[in-house]
């Protein structure tokens, strides 16, 4: 897959397929849209395109938006790259760029530089300055430009029945079973690893204290979460706290994970954490003694579920 960073470096002279949108997620959703594109391109000898957007348009355009995204930008190129697409424009998303009609738009986006001939795109796509143009005229703009114009129906869509907004809600609410289904992959936390209090080394439970540095990133319900990581190329599970530690009266969330069979040093290393299951709320235990009583309960109940997963 080749990455492009702006629409205007675009360079691969052969007409493509297009579809685009946020793509956040990247669910099961999308990767039927992907699929129709990566097939329809290939079956036409053409190339197929995602034209997506960053930052996302509510952080431009509401800056008082508090919208928390389910994958980082790196995140979605890397679930992106397993989908078979052959070019993904992530083009900026500017105040200056929301200006363009939708006339502008289509002629020095999709025709002059991603050569569409074909425009894969959900029945509910609105695009052009203030967002006042849809798919009627898309097709329109199309018999002028020569590109053809294929919508996905609403049933099409309604039938896989997910969103980026379900999924978004599954996690706030800590329902991480429900949120990996809908995904098709497991949500993950990516960041780097830095030194905490080492309240985890006292308990005999050393923790990865995770940071992660893009503040628009979705972090799920606070509690205690099952999880795996592959860190130089072997699978490690383990067990995440995300929440504020309020046994020793904490007050800033933190992310610290508890690798099962583990002894490396990960200081200052970039890992990615996938999220397998929630075990429990994060609590208030009276003393040290019974926090340690927990997270022994909490291990036994994690390398059950990881046996009977295995």
């Amino acid at each position: 897959m080749k990455r492009y960073t702006d629409a205007n470096t675009y360079n691969n002279e052969t007409p493509s397929v297009v579809t685009i949108g946020t793509f956040d997620g990247v669910h099961i959703g999308h990767k039927k849209i992907i699929e129709r594109l990566v097939d329809a391109a290939k079956h036409n000898g053409l190339e197929s395109v995602i034209l997506t957007f960053f930052p996302h348009p509510r952080m431009v355009l509401q800056q008082d938006s508090n919208i928390k995204l389910i994958n980082t930008i790196d995140e979605r190129i890397q679930i992106l790259e397993s989908t078979g697409l052959d070019n993904l424009v992530i083009h900026p998303f500017t105040r200056e760029f929301s200006r363009l009609t939708a006339g502008e738009y289509v002629e020095k986006l999709l025709v002059k530089k991603l050569k569409a001939r074909h425009v894969i795109i959900g029945y509910d796509h609105r695009f052009g300055r203030n967002r006042n143009s849809d798919i009627t005229d898309l097709a329109t703009f199309g018999m002028q430009n020569n590109f053809t114009v294929e919508e996905i129906s609403k049933q099409d869509i309604d039938d896989v029945a997910v969103s980026s907004t379900k999924i978004r809600q599954a996690l706030n609410k800590g329902d991480i079973a429900k949120a990996n289904k809908y995904l098709g992959y497991n949500f993950m936390l990516t960041g780097k690893i830095v030194r905490g209090k080492a309240l985890g080394r006292k308990l005999e439970y050393p923790t990865a204290n995770l940071v992660i540095e893009e503040s628009y990133k979705l972090i799920p319900k606070q509690g205690v979460y099952i999880v795996q990581s592959k860190i130089d190329e072997k699978l490690y599970f383990g067990m995440m706290n995300i929440g504020t530690n309020p046994t020793v009266n904490g007050t800033h969330q933190t992310i610290e994970t508890h690798f099962f069979d583990a002894t490396f040093n990960l200081y200052e290393k970039k890992i990615q954490i996938e999220l397998l299951h929630r075990i429990r709320e994060e609590k208030k235990f009276g003393s040290l003694e019974e926090l340690k009583t927990a997270m022994q309960e909490d291990e036994d109940f994690a390398r059950d579920f990881i046996n009977d997963m295995l």
